[in-house]
């Protein structure tokens, strides 16, 4: 074997990868796998792995990433954790979280004693971050990211466009938008000043969808349409997917119900093709909708099972709290149109959204301090509880009105036994002294949003889960029933514990 030709080989796949040539790259990469020996050779099916990840074919990414890391000795320092950290993206694409977290916890080991490697254990926070995402563990995200911009800032300013688009996503989750398009502005700087063309299009795409989410879609088409010409010329599948979702989404609010359902029909190919089966979930519920503005119910429920019977299969229990309560607003909109009223319907859809209102609401009690409690519930929660409100009071049920009243009359402790400690101590950031002459532009960027990270780290009180509810000597629980059944439906406490009085 050759081993210059799997260096030149090596080289070259860069070279195409940084241009933008994905497929070329891939195609360079599996030459050097063929040529080389030894590291080289682990390096190119790496390499290789990586690409078939981008380009969404998640599966053999996989597949080769295990097989990079049997081929290699288990003391290859380096090699390994950076290979790890790959094998969870691929993974998390998959949607395997455990195997991803696995994964990311074995590289954040090693790296812990190797100080030589800040660029590998900026990646592995990155990855972290986005697990935690994907399981909307939004204060423990906001915690890694944070820590993650922390690291760039000391070890590899040219990945600090990373973890400040993480900051950004979460905290647009958490509905504080002020924060999350600073930081999604400082992204995109620093990315353009960088050159990196692949983490442009994709900050523009991300851009683009918080635009459409905060309803600035004149905004949002310039940045997706941009975004989306380089996706698909590139052949990037999974970022194609996406782009298609968005896409469709902006055709449905113009009410163009036929593009939007080609286009979502178009996402999932592109989504299927790669295994990812997360996604795939997501535009079935938008699919749905479609099908519901149709007139084609049936397909929609079937739809929505679908979408609701992955996120099952996969643990994701608040997602399938929000698959509820999309399904019931939905029937809904079905019910306002029923004449005569369809009393069966009306129930079916209440049986939907009081236990996906009480899951959803809870998410705020894990939240680290007031303000973002307080935008959860306003962005988030509160259409939710609303749904509930509506559909228990059309119904006619006294009774559950009462205890939705009793519950949201309820207030809020303090949890005494986390007070002082997590994320409730955490103090701002240090930042970094300022850049020195002839250091990359970039540096004012991750300077910026250093400073906003700190901002966003404000310290509060944590509060536990409510507690249940007792309305009567003989011990009746409020919403009882409804807890009983997002708690065993979703896979989540809802409530704490404790019982109180509430007579």
């Amino acid at each position: 074997m050759d081993d210059q030709t799997g260096r030149d080989l090596l080289a070259a796949g860069a070279a195409a990868y940084a241009r933008g040539d994905v497929a070329e790259a891939l195609h360079t990469f599996e030459q050097a796998a063929h040529r080389a020996t030894g590291d080289l050779r682990t390096s190119a099916i790496i390499n290789a792995a990586s690409m078939s990840d981008e380009l969404g074919d998640h599966t053999r990414a996989v597949t080769l990433y295990r097989e990079a890391l049997t081929l290699m000795p288990a003391d290859a320092a380096r090699m390994r954790p950076a290979a790890l950290v790959n094998l969870s993206q691929a993974l998390q694409h998959l949607g395997d979280l455990d195997g991803a977290q696995d994964a990311l916890e074995q590289a954040r080991n090693i790296l812990a004693t190797r100080e030589d490697q800040g660029d590998l254990t900026v990646a592995c926070l990155l990855s972290l971050t986005a697990v935690a995402m994907h399981r909307q563990q939004w204060a423990h995200a906001a915690d890694i990211a944070t820590e993650s911009l922390q690291a760039a800032v000391r070890f590899a300013p040219g990945l600090a466009g990373h973890p400040l688009m993480n900051l950004a996503a979460v905290h647009f989750e958490t509905g504080r938008f002020d924060l999350s398009d600073d930081f999604a502005g400082q992204a995109l700087a620093a990315f353009e000043t960088a050159g990196d063309v692949n983490a442009v299009a994709e900050t523009q795409q991300n851009l683009g969808i918080m635009h459409v989410r905060s309803g600035r879609l004149d905004a949002a088409e310039p940045l997706l349409l941009a975004s989306q010409t380089f996706f698909e010329h590139a052949g990037i599948g999974h970022r194609a997917g996406i782009g298609s979702k968005v896409l469709a989404f902006l055709a449905e609010g113009r009410g163009d119900t036929e593009r939007a359902g080609a286009l979502y029909r178009r996402s999932v190919d592109y989504f299927r093709d790669s295994g990812a089966v997360l996604d795939v979930a997501d535009v079935e519920t938008r699919l749905a909708t479609v099908a519901f503005a149709d007139g084609r119910s049936d397909e929609g429920e079937k739809l929505l099972a679908s979408a609701f019977t992955t996120y099952t299969e996969l643990g994701l229990g608040l997602h399938c709290a929000q698959v509820d309560f999309w399904h019931a607003t939905l029937l809904e909109a079905v019910l306002t149109s029923a004449d005569p009223p369809d009393t069966a319907l009306r129930a079916r859809a209440t049986a939907l959204a009081v236990p996906a209102a009480i899951a959803i609401d809870a998410v705020r009690f894990t939240l680290p301090n007031g303000r973002q409690r307080e935008q959860w519930n306003r962005e988030i929660a509160d259409p939710a509880v609303q749904l509930a409100f509506r559909l228990a009071y059309s119904s006619g049920d006294a009774r559950l009105v009462a205890d939705l009243v009793e519950a949201q009359c309820a207030g809020t402790t303090v949890d005494v036994g986390r007070a002082g400690h997590g994320t409730a101590a955490r103090l701002p950031l240090e930042l970094p002294d300022l850049p020195a002459a002839g250091t990359s532009d970039s540096a004012g960027a991750f300077q910026l949003g250093a400073a906003l990270a700190g901002v966003a780290a404000d310290a509060g009180l944590p509060v536990p889960l409510p507690p249940r509810l007792a309305v009567t000597p003989d011990g009746r629980i409020v919403l009882g029933t409804a807890i009983a059944t997002a708690e065993q439906r979703y896979r989540r406490e809802v409530r704490d514990s404790r019982t109180v009085p509430a007579w």
